[in-house]
């Protein structure tokens, strides 16, 4: 019976052969959107996912310099784009000198063409001389300014990019989104390629990079100096290693898992006795905790900071292979923070330096850059310190304890208040005792 059912329906009901042609070009298709290499260990220049944009906006989104094919040819980036042939051709002149003309540089990157594609989420539409050129531009237009900043190159006189103020601050939050990135041993190729006899030998183009955008980290030269080897799949993996310390990598690839809980706001956590201070670390991201006191080091919230996390969650949210050292250190500032008034504690406490805005903006920052990340706490590095702030926290004796002193010993004038309370109270505790002590020997 079934078997005829299907036979009549067969019978009745005509297939569209353009239909049917579409459907299966469709099945040959390759997928262009995400494509068939994002699963790959190699590929790490990802589209931040839609989610994030929904809940930051525009933070994503290079402002006024494209790196790499994302967002090439746009028209409110051509200003800089202009400037990049200017850089290019001011590198070729001095590359001259030993024989090296543009299309060595295209030479030398072609082999290197589809292992740069396969760094990409999303299919590169372009043709080979399009998607070469943007790499040997962009790239060499990058190195270029690497090299004037740190003084191998000497700055041309009234260069705007230079002269103007504004320019660079931009440079260093554009150089770090995630969409705006080109695969560094691109720029590794160009940079050996382009190097001069004369040129530092020891000049390395980590140290040239990390000393670029130090303007921004402020971080001490003999820091710098020493993560001049430091490798990254691109620049903003680069910079994000630099904060990552041998001393933070713990927990990496452990197989043991632990049930980690979420703590409470800074509010909470004085009333149970917990406080927070600042100290000393090479990163920000290095945060103890011991015997009711979490220490953690300064961090200056302003417009490149807040740009650096978020484009940061967003690499370690797309590239499953890699630690989520800057997600687990927002999650624990989300904790944190619930209102203006727990950021100012830590202004006071001098953990937070705020460039950013008012405090609500601060605590609503930090509240928005970890939201639609989803990340394994049992795994990550402040794992042990999240259990042990909430098993004290769950500790009656330390809560009570903390609220009494907090409610009395606060401010001078609540231990003042408490202390005239207790003389009063003995005072009349004594009154009572003589008085009953007369009337009964009486």
């Amino acid at each position: 019976m079934d078997s005829e059912r299907n036979d009549i329906v067969i019978d009745i009901w005509d297939v569209n052969n353009d239909r049917l042609a579409s459907m299966r070009q469709k099945i040959s298709e390759d997928p262009k959107l995400l494509s068939k290499f994002a699963g790959r260990r190699s590929c790490c220049i990802f589209r931040v996912p839609q989610s994030l944009i929904d809940v930051n906006g525009r933070a994503y989104q290079p402002r006024i310099v494209s790196i790499g094919p994302y967002h090439h040819g746009q028209s409110r980036l051509a200003m800089i784009e202009e400037h990049k042939w200017r850089y290019l051709g001011s590198l070729l002149s001095r590359t001259k000198t030993k024989g090296l003309e543009l299309e060595d540089y295209l030479k030398a990157i072609a082999p290197l063409e589809s292992e740069a594609r396969e760094c990409y989420s999303e299919s590169i539409r372009l043709s080979s001389d399009e998607f070469i050129e943007i790499l040997v531009v962009d790239g060499c237009f990058m190195i270029e300014l690497f090299r004037r900043v740190g003084k191998l190159v000497p700055v041309e006189r009234d260069d705007p990019i230079f002269t103007m103020a504004w320019i660079l601050p931009y440079f260093y939050r554009d150089f770090l989104k995630l969409e705006n990135q080109i695969p560094f041993f691109i720029l590794e190729r160009l940079f050996e390629l382009s190097k001069l006899p004369e040129e530092n030998s020891t000049a390395t183009l980590s140290g040239l990079a990390l000393e670029f955008i130090n303007s921004s980290m402020q971080k001490p030269d003999e820091v710098i100096a020493r993560q001049s080897n430091l490798q990254g799949k691109h620049l903003l993996d680069l910079i994000r290693s630099s904060y990552i310390i041998s001393d933070l990598k713990t927990f990496e690839g452990t197989d043991q898992k632990t049930p980690t809980h979420v703590i409470h706001c800074v509010s909470k956590l004085r009333r149970a006795g917990i406080s927070i201070c600042a100290c000393e670390a090479e990163s920000f991201l290095y945060v103890t905790y011991r015997q009711g006191v979490i220490r953690m080091p300064t961090i200056t919230i302003d417009d490149f900071m807040s740009s650096f996390l978020l484009n940061c969650v967003a690499f370690e949210l797309c590239f499953n292979d890699y630690s989520k050292h800057f997600t687990t250190y927002v999650t624990l500032m989300d904790c944190l923070i619930n209102t203006y008034k727990d950021v100012e504690y830590l202004l006071d406490r001098n953990i937070i330096e705020n460039h950013f805005g008012t405090d609500g903006e601060v605590a609503n920052f930090f509240n928005n850059v970890g939201k639609e990340v989803v990340f394994d706490m049992d795994m990550c590095y402040l794992s042990p310190l999240f259990n042990d702030v909430h098993h004290y926290y769950k500790n009656s004796w330390n809560v009570q304890w903390a609220s009494f002193k907090h409610t009395y010993f606060e401010t001078p004038w609540s231990f003042i208040s408490a202390l005239a309370a207790f003389v009063l109270l003995i005072l009349t505790l004594g009154q009572t005792y003589f008085a009953g002590h007369d009337y009964f020997a009486s």
